[in-house]
């Protein structure tokens, strides 16, 4: 007897098959890399935490951008670094402030071959750290914050951001920044909403790169990492509120809530592989403990797999150079 009439290696025995029967594949346009430009130095800085990533100058942003666009990525998200913070994160509506600026500058030089996103959250302008506006208790203050996020708002979108990602995690963010654009004429801004954004202590060196002023935590408005419902009721929210695109983070702890969220959204959902999922895979790799390229690669798949269609990423662009070089990219159509 040949044994089993069913028998599913048959269709792993090959690269060349295994290509042909892979359910999820990647594409470098489906890939979004993070960058933190910073004011007031002369060179790109070296960020300890995150091997090979770097705080930008504007010159060397801008450079990074069009490198983003020769290799096929689908977009860059700008975080900025201030020299001065004060309580109210002056700088995150200031049009001279470094993120403004550097959105502007960015905007200029990729037009509408990449697609610009913006961070739209207080906490790297801050003087506490925290991602809104504290009230006389020292209490994120919601509707106070709301107001803060629609100044940022329409000075990004006057900037020339294509996406704002909010990440403050408001109640109500999306509805008030979405009426306050509107009203200014930015109707075709898009919003990025971190529908699912939970605490981790995966931000670690996320902190670093923006020289995070933060005491204590921030618990008390995103999400606790045991709750799964939860992130289906702020989904929900969001949607209602008028979200184009939602946002699970972090993504490679949280792949049961980015199936459930895919499941579920009637927009594009994206997942965030945040800065301490990169540095484990980065620094077994540095121990030779690890494969990095198969483990970077597997992790992406894996996010990919769970219903993510968008991926940030700070392996972005060595992920679409390897994906273009061994033919693994999957060209649509």
């Amino acid at each position: 007897m040949s044994g089993p009439a069913d028998r599913p290696r048959r269709l792993r025995q090959s690269p060349a098959v295994r290509r042909l029967v892979a359910e999820t594949r990647l594409h470098p346009a489906e890939l979004v890399l993070p960058v933190f430009v910073r004011e007031g130095i002369e060179a790109a800085v070296a960020i300890a935490a995150m091997p090979g990533v770097r705080q930008h100058t504007l010159d060397t942003l801008v450079a990074e951008a069009r490198a983003c666009v020769a290799d096929g990525l689908g977009g860059i998200m700008i975080f900025g670094v201030p020299q001065a913070k004060d309580e109210r994160g002056s700088g995150a509506d200031d049009p001279d402030g470094i993120l403004n600026v550097a959105i502007s500058r960015v905007r200029a030089a990729v037009g509408e071959d990449l697609v610009v996103m913006a961070d739209l959250c207080l906490d790297e302008f801050t003087d506490h750290g925290h991602c809104g506006v504290l009230d006389a208790a020292g209490r994120v203050d919601n509707d106070a914050t709301l107001e803060r996020y629609a100044a940022m708002a329409l000075a990004q979108a006057r900037a020339g951001a294509h996406v704002l990602g909010l990440s403050g995690m408001m109640d109500g963010q999306v509805g008030a920044v979405r009426a306050a654009l509107d009203q200014a004429g930015f109707t075709d801004t898009i919003l990025l909403a971190y529908a699912a954004k939970y605490t981790s202590a995966l931000y670690g060196p996320f902190r670093e790169a923006v020289a995070s002023s933060l005491v204590g935590d921030r618990a008390t408005y995103q999400q606790d990492p045991g709750n799964a419902r939860e992130a289906i009721r702020e989904l929900g929210l969001d949607l209602a509120e008028g979200a184009d695109l939602v946002m699970v983070k972090p993504a490679g702890t949280h792949l049961d809530v980015i199936a459930e969220v895919a499941a579920r959204s009637s927009v594009p959902v994206a997942a965030y592989q945040i800065s301490g999922e990169y540095a484990m895979i980065v620094a077994a790799a540095e121990r030779g403990w690890i494969d990095r390229e198969r483990a970077m690669l597997d992790s992406l798949t894996h996010i990919r797999r769970a219903g993510a269609q968008i991926i940030l990423s700070y392996f972005a662009r060595e992920a679409a150079r390897v994906l273009a070089t061994t033919g693994r990219a999957h060209v649509p159509g």
